[in-house]
């Protein structure tokens, strides 16, 4: 696994209720807890080898059928789309 800020804090990483919002519509998700959902696909994109990336402030992680942006210092989850 690919031990980077990210995956390291995965502990810190939180988001606000349009953020949920957000992240549910682009992705049409159905789960209840949004960030649990979201840090598993993150951990798994850190098992996966170059899926992690840093550009400036953001986070972006390639989880196959989409990319979530993380904000570097906060750890908050920004937004998701599908690719």
């Amino acid at each position: 696994m690919i031990e980077n800020e990210l995956i390291k804090n995965l502990d810190k990483l939180h988001t606000t209720e349009m953020g949920i919002d957000r992240i549910k519509r682009n992705l049409t998700l159905e789960c209840d807890d949004v960030v649990d959902w979201c840090k598993n696909q993150i951990k798994l994109a850190g098992m996966q080898g170059e899926k992690i990336s840093r550009k400036g402030k953001n986070w972006y992680v390639d989880i196959g059928c989409g990319i979530i942006t993380v904000n570097a210092y906060s750890y908050t989850i920004i937004t998701a789309h599908k690719k």
